[in-house]
């Protein structure tokens, strides 16, 4: 077997497997979500306060770098740093995904 044919066949699987080590668990990501997020930005994101931001419909990565920066400390919230800093990257990208996959409520502030 040539090398091309090798690529051809073996590219899907190794993609089939990256994808799968990549999967966020939404269910894991709603409980953690009511145990840690829900008072402030409420149980699916969409915050009842306009004192706090909307966090359904974000974009996934846009809310992993947010939640990673607030752990490392290189986004300065006292807040959410206290929240954040207990959070594993699996709880990070299970959070994430969870609130990027609810639908965003607009709303007005006044």
């Amino acid at each position: 077997m040539n090398a091309h044919r090798l690529v051809l066949i073996a590219a899907p699987v190794l993609f089939t497997v990256a994808a799968a080590a990549q999967a966020a668990d939404l269910a894991a990501g709603k409980a953690k979500a009511a145990e840690v997020c829900a008072a402030c930005h409420g149980a699916d994101g969409n915050s009842p306060s306009p004192d706090f931001p909307k966090l359904a419909g974000q974009h996934r990565e846009y809310l992993a770098k947010a939640l990673s920066d607030y752990k490392s400390g290189l986004r300065k919230n006292a807040i959410m740093a206290g929240f954040a800093s207990p959070l594993t990257k699996e709880d990070i990208d299970n959070l994430s995904a969870y609130f990027a996959a609810q639908p965003a409520v607009l709303s007005a502030k006044y």
